[in-house]
C-alpha cells in the first residue's frame, strides 16, 4: 500500500446543533431535523459504553454486529448534520474491531459472526472510506483497503458445493444452524460492498463479482420478478426450498447495490431493479387503513414477534434507500410519499423514559410505546435523518479518496497530516478473489492485503 504526504487540511469548526425534543419536529426545516437528529444520536448513543481511547461491547441483549450497525447509523450522524462530536469514539469504535487481518474477523467474536455480521461492519467501513473520515491509526490500514479485505474475506466464502454459488449464512462449525442456510442478508452485503468498492476503485472485478451475486440470488429465487427480497433457503436443500419471509432491512441491502451499480454501469437495468425492489417495498407500509403509508416490519411487528435485531431493521431500510435516491433519482416520489409520513409516525413515538424524548417500535401508534431500545432509537434516527442525506457530499471514488489523519476539530498538532492511499487492493482475477469457493463451509481463506498489527496508543 502507497501512502503519499499531503498537505494538511484546514480544521473545520464544529457545527453547533441545538437539541429539539422530537415531538417539535418540522421536515420542511433543516436545523429542526438536524436537531431532532442530535437528539435521537444522543439516546441510540447511551446504549453504548465505549470511548475514543476503547471499544466496548454493547450490552446484552445486543450483537457484534449492531454495534458495527450503530457505528454506521453514526457515521450518517456525523456525515448528514456536519455535528462531528461523535467521531474520535466512532473511530475508536470501527478500528478497535479490526482483527489481526484487518478483515473484521476479530477471534474474541467468532463465536458470533456470520458472513452477514462481518458485512454489516463492512458496510460501515466502506461508508467511512467514501467520505474520507478520519482514520488516525498509521498502523492499520485505511478504509478502503480495510473494506477491501472484507470483500476477499467474503469472497473467499464463496460455496458452490450447493445451489451453485452463494454465502451461507455462518462462518464457522461452531454456529451449525447457520451453515446449512444461505440468506439474502450475507449475500446482500456482499453484492453491496462489490458494487460500493466497483464504484470506488473502478476495478472491474469488484463489479464483476456484484453481477455475479445478483444473478446467482436472482436465479435461486431469493428475488423474485416483482422485486421482493425473500430471506433465504437451505443448502441441503440444493436452495429449493425459499423461505417465502421477507425483511425491510434484507431488500434495501439489495436496493442500494442495484442503486450504486446503476452509477458504475449507466445500465437501466440496475435503475429499472432498484425501481422494482423500490415498488416491492410497500409492502412494509401502511399496517391498517388508518396507518398509509407509515413504515412497520410486517413479518413481525404486528404479532409482537420482533427480536432486539428486527427492531433495529428499519434503520438500515430508510439508511440505504435514501442513500438509492442519489444514484436512482426516479424512486425520490416514492421517498415523498413513504418516507416523509413514516418520519412524523416515528418522532411522534419519541416521547418516553426520563428525557420524554425516547423512541419506540411501533410508529403506527402515533404515541410512545412502552418499549424503548437501541434498534428502536436507531431505525428512528436514520428515518429522521435521512431525510438531509441528498443534501449533504455525495460518496467519493477514485483519487477523492484519501486516508485523512486529522479530525474536523482538531489544531494542527504535531504529526498530524493527511495521506493519499493508493488503490484498494486489486484481485488479479475472480478465481484469485474466491479462492476459497470450493471449499467447505467454514474455511477461512483470503488474498488480501495484510499487515503486522502493531498495538498504537494515542492518537489524538
Amino acid at each position: 500500500m502507497r501512502f503519499v504526504k499531503y498537505v494538511r487540511p484546514v480544521a473545520v469548526p464544529a457545527v453547533i446543533i441545538s437539541a429539539v425534543a422530537p415531538k417539535e419536529l418540522n421536515i420542511s426545516d433543516s436545523l429542526s431535523i438536524k436537531g431532532v437528529a442530535k437528539t435521537v444520536a444522543a439516546n441510540a448513543m447511551s446504549y453504548y459504553s465505549g470511548t475514543p481511547e476503547k471499544f466496548v461491547d454493547l450490552p446484552q441483549p445486543y450483537y457484534w454486529w449492531q454495534a458495527g450497525a450503530l457505528m454506521g447509523s453514526m457515521l450518517d450522524y456525523s456525515h448528514y448534520t456536519g455535528d462531528h462530536s461523535y467521531d474520535k469514539l466512532i473511530a475508536r469504535g470501527l478500528l478497535d474491531q479490526v482483527g489481526p487481518d484487518f478483515d473484521y474477523m476479530l477471534p474474541t467474536h467468532f463465536g458470533q459472526e456470520g458472513n452477514d455480521d462481518q458485512a454489516f461492519w463492512g458496510m460501515s467501513v466502506m461508508a467511512a472510506a467514501e467520505r474520507n473520515f478520519p482514520q488516525p491509526d498509521p498502523n492499520v490500514p485505511g478504509w478502503l483497503d480495510m473494506g477491501a479485505n472484507i470483500f476477499d474475506s467474503l469472497a473467499g466464502r464463496w460455496n458452490t458445493t450447493a445451489c451453485q454459488g452463494g454465502l451461507l449464512w455462518q462462518i464457522f462449525a461452531s454456529n451449525p444452524n447457520g451453515l446449512d442456510y444461505k440468506n439474502t442478508v450475507s449475500n446482500g452485503g456482499f453484492f453491496q460492498i462489490a458494487a460500493r468498492l466497483a464504484r470506488a476503485t473502478g476495478n472491474k472485478t469488484y463489479s464483476d463479482w456484484a453481477e455475479k451475486v445478483w444473478d446467482w440470488t436472482e436465479a435461486i429465487g431469493m428475488i423474485d420478478k416483482f422485486g421482493n427480497v425473500y430471506d433465504g433457503a437451505h443448502a441441503s436443500k440444493d436452495c429449493k426450498d425459499t423461505n417465502p419471509v421477507t425483511f425491510s432491512y434484507s431488500a434495501s441491502i439489495y436496493i442500494y447495490g442495484a442503486a450504486v451499480m446503476a452509477d458504475v454501469t449507466q445500465d437501466k437495468k440496475w435503475t429499472e431493479r432498484t425501481e422494482r425492489m423500490v415498488e416491492a417495498s410497500r409492502s412494509f407500509f401502511s399496517p391498517f387503513e388508518n396507518a398509509t403509508n407509515i413504515m412497520y416490519e410486517h413479518a413481525c411487528e404486528q404479532v409482537d414477534k420482533c427480536n432486539q435485531d428486527m427492531r433495529s431493521f428499519k434503520a438500515y431500510f430508510s439508511r440505504f434507500v435514501y442513500a438509492a435516491a442519489r444514484y436512482v433519482p426516479s424512486i425520490k416520489p416514492a421517498i415523498e410519499e413513504l418516507w416523509h409520513t413514516s418520519v412524523e409516525a416515528a418522532a411522534k413515538t419519541c416521547t418516553g423514559g426520563a428525557s420524554g424524548t425516547q423512541c419506540s417500535h411501533k410508529w403506527y401508534t402515533g404515541a410512545f410505546d412502552g418499549n424503548p431500545g437501541l434498534g428502536q432509537e436507531m431505525s428512528a434516527l436514520e428515518t429522521i435523518q435521512g431525510l438531509l442525506a441528498l443534501d449533504a457530499e455525495a460518496p467519493l471514488k477514485g483519487g477523492e479518496i484519501k486516508t485523512v489523519r486529522a479530525f474536523a476539530d482538531q489544531n494542527a498538532v504535531k504529526g498530524d497530516s493527511e495521506t493519499a492511499s493508493g488503490p484498494a487492493p486489486t484481485p488479479t482475477s475472480e478465481s484469485d478473489s474466491a479462492a476459497g469457493s470450493q471449499t467447505k463451509a467454514g474455511t477461512q481463506t483470503s488474498g488480501a492485503l495484510r499487515r503486522r498489527t502493531v498495538p498504537v496508543k494515542g492518537w489524538w
